[in-house]
């Protein structure tokens, strides 16, 4: 489905981001992904793709740093020759309720949540307008649908990604350019796994499917949005959230 294609994805260590590689992998694309501070498990991530046969070029940067974004992207068109699909994955959360809540954890999640968006678009556009094609998807939230009480910043950030993707697709569908943005609900993943058992069980009763997702099914999202299944999808957000509104 993504035969010859390239693809960065973002915070593909583990998690969401990791099972993304691993889907596109499988569908025959290369793969160029960043991670921060997950050495081992982007070096078994990349050994595992490269043992399957994949392209791989794994590069350790902060998305949140505008300059090391370009220098990513220039990176990965020199290494592929091209750079068919974005996946901007990277994300952290630092949750406490507004009152308590320090200007450093807002400008924190702010920074790279959202701000990374901007930076990898912005070092990717020109490269996909001289392809005159390109697929972009940006990882925002049920919660930056509906909000949530102890993440405001978190909220502002994943909402945030919903008007720039809204943007940047009228910018660029002349371009033969779509940009869409996924929006998960309760994943599991590290974060959610480090929840306490009741903690969890509680996000449950809240889901109608009654259970949490898997990352390989917010995966199969982020597949269809790259590949020609969704030629004449732009602009739209794509809820993975066992129907929880």
């Amino acid at each position: 489905m993504l035969k010859n294609k390239t693809a960065l994805i973002t915070g593909a260590s583990r998690g969401i981001g990791r099972a993304i590689a691993t889907m596109f992998a499988d569908h025959g694309c290369n793969i160029a992904f960043t991670y921060i501070n997950e050495d081992q498990e982007a070096a078994e991530l990349s050994a595992k793709l490269q043992a399957n046969g994949t392209k791989v070029l794994s590069i350790k940067s902060d998305a949140a740093d505008f300059k090391a974004a370009h220098n990513v992207v220039k990176q990965v068109v020199e290494s592929f020759g091209k750079l068919d699909i974005l996946v901007c994955n990277a994300g952290i959360a630092q949750d406490t309720l507004l009152m308590r809540m320090s200007e450093q954890q807002w400008d924190n999640v702010l920074s790279v949540n959202l701000k990374s968006v901007f930076n990898y678009c912005h070092a990717v556009v020109p490269q996909m307008i001289r392809q005159r094609s390109g697929s972009i998807i940006a990882m925002s939230s049920v919660v930056g649908i509906g909000g949530n009480a102890g993440q405001a910043n978190y909220a502002a950030s994943k909402a945030g990604i919903i008007g720039f993707i809204k943007s940047l697709s009228k910018e660029l569908g002349s371009r033969n350019i779509r940009a869409n943005a996924i929006a998960p609900g309760f994943i599991l993943t590290d974060m959610t796994l480090a929840l306490p058992e009741a903690t969890r069980a509680e996000m449950v009763k809240m889901i109608p499917m009654r259970r949490c997702g898997e990352p390989e099914e917010v995966a199969k999202v982020a597949l269809f949005l790259a590949s020609d299944l969704s030629s004449y999808v732009s602009g739209q957000v794509i809820s993975a959230n066992g129907a929880m509104g």
